[in-house]
C-alpha cells in the first residue's frame, strides 16, 4: 500500500493504482445519528439519503489509515448524503496516484497529503486545494528499541542513521526540516531508505532512528523505543513546526471550479460534520466505518487507542485552509532541497470556496 505523502507526478491515468472503492451509509451510524449521538442531531424533512435524486460523486485517496477517518466517517454517518452527495471513495496507491487519477480525468476531487499536493503542482499538475482534514503530520520520530538509551534529543541524532521511506517524502523532508531548526548539520545523519520495511527495521535496530506513523509507534514503544518528537501531537506541532503543519485536504481542477463551486461547498460543510461528529463518537462506531479492505490483519485495539489520543490534534474542527500551516510545509520543503524555489500558493490554495 503506497504511502499518502509519496512524491511523483505522472499524466497517465493508471487504472492499476485502484485498490477498492467505499460508498453508502452505515445504517448503525446513522440510526445513532438520528437518536443524538453526544449531541449530534439529524435536521428534520426528507433526508438527501433518502431520495434518488443525488450527486454523483468519484473522490480518489490515498489510503494511510488515520489519513482517512473523517472521509468515512462522513460517509458512514450520512453527512454525505445529507448534501444531497453520493461520494464514491476511491482508494489508491498513495497521494500521487490520487492526483494523477484527479489531473486524468479520471475522479472528480483528490484527497492527500499537502507535500503531495505542493510537489504535484511544482511538477505541473493542474490542480487546486480547497478544504483540508489534517492540520499535524501523521509522523512521530523515533529510536529504536535498541538505542533508546544513546538517542534522547534531535542533536543526538548527529551520526547515527534515520530510517525515511523515501527520499523526497514527507517524512525525509520533516527530518531535514527538524534537523535545520535545531542547529543539526543534515550532513551528519545517515539517511536509510526502506520503503514500506521501516517499521521492521526500526524495530530490529537496524537503523538508529525513523519517522514512523501509527500503529507501529505504539508497537514500538511496547517494545521500548523512545519517542524523541511526536508530530502528531499538538503540542509538539507547535513547538518543533511552529504550529499547524498542513497535511490531509481535497483538490480539484481549477478548470472546473466555477461549475462545482456549488457541489464543493457540500463537500466542505459534509466534511465539517463529520469531523465534529467523530470528535464526539464511540471510537468503536469509527473504527466500523472504515472499510474491512483496509484493517483486515490489523491490530484494532491498537488503532482504536491511536484514534482516540490523537483525533483531537490531528483533525481540525472546520475545514478552511490556514494559510500559514500550508506555508510550514513549504519552508519544509525548501530547506530539504525538495523544492528549488517557492510555489504560487495563490495560484494552488483556493480559500475563498469555503471562507477565508
Amino acid at each position: 500500500m503506497g504511502n499518502c505523502c509519496d512524491r511523483g507526478f505522472h499524466k497517465e491515468d493508471d487504472r492499476a493504482n485502484v485498490l477498492f472503492v467505499s460508498q453508502g451509509v452505515s445504517r448503525r451510524a446513522l440510526l445513532k445519528r438520528m437518536a443524538g449521538v453526544a449531541g449530534v442531531v439529524t435536521l428534520p424533512g426528507l433526508p438527501a439519503y433518502a431520495r434518488n435524486d443525488k450527486e454523483h460523486v468519484k473522490l480518489a485517496f490515498c489510503s494511510q489509515l488515520l489519513c482517512v477517518v473523517p472521509y468515512e466517517a462522513t460517509r458512514a454517518a450520512g453527512f454525505f448524503a445529507d448534501e444531497g452527495l453520493d461520494v464514491q471513495l476511491v482508494y489508491t496507491r498513495g497521494g500521487s496516484a490520487a492526483l494523477q487519477a484527479l489531473n486524468a480525468g479520471s475522479v472528480d476531487y483528490a484527497a492527500t497529503s499537502f507535500d503531495a499536493a505542493l510537489n504535484a503542482f511544482a511538477n505541473g499538475a493542474n490542480i487546486a486545494r480547497f478544504a483540508t482534514t489534517g492540520r499535524v503530520p501523521l509522523f512521530a520520530l523515533a529510536s529504536s528499541p535498541q538505542t533508546a538509551a544513546s538517542i534522547r534529543n534531535i542533536a543526538d541524532l548527529a551520526g547515527k542513521t534515520v530510517g525515511v521511506a523515501q527520499l523526497g517524502n514527507s517524512d525525509h523532508a520533516l527530518t531535514l526540516y527538524l534537523l535545520k531548526r535545531n542547529n543539526i548539520n543534515p550532513d551528519s545523519v545517515r539517511f536509510a531508505t526502506l520503503g514500506p520495511n521501516l517499521y521492521d527495521a526500526l524495530r530490529l535496530g537496524q537503523v538508529d532512528a525513523g519517522m514512523v506513523q501509527e500503529p507501529g509507534l505504539t508497537l514500538l514503544q511496547q517494545d521500548g523505543a523512545r519517542v524523541i518528537v511526536n508530530l502528531m501531537q499538538s503540542g509538539d506541532a507547535e513547538q518543533y513546526l511552529g504550529g499547524p503543519y498542513e497535511f490531509m485536504g481535497v483538490a480539484v481542477r481549477p478548470d472546473e471550479i466555477a461549475q462545482r463551486r456549488a457541489q464543493m461547498q457540500k463537500i466542505g460543510r459534509a466534511l465539517e460534520a463529520g469531523m465534529h461528529y467523530m470528535q464526539q463518537a464511540p471510537v468503536a462506531d469509527l473504527i466500523d466505518a472504515l472499510p474491512r479492505e483496509l484493517i483486515a490483519g490489523g491490530n484494532i485495539d491498537v488503532l482504536g487507542s491511536a484514534l482516540d489520543r490523537y483525533r483531537a490534534s490531528l483533525y481540525p474542527e472546520r475545514v478552511q485552509i490556514e494559510r500559514d500551516a500550508c506555508e510550514r510545509v513549504m519552508e519544509a520543503h525548501l530547506l530539504a532541497g525538495i523544492q528549488e524555489e517557492p510555489a504560487d500558493l495563490d495560484a494552488l490554495l483556493k480559500q475563498a470556496i469555503l471562507g477565508a
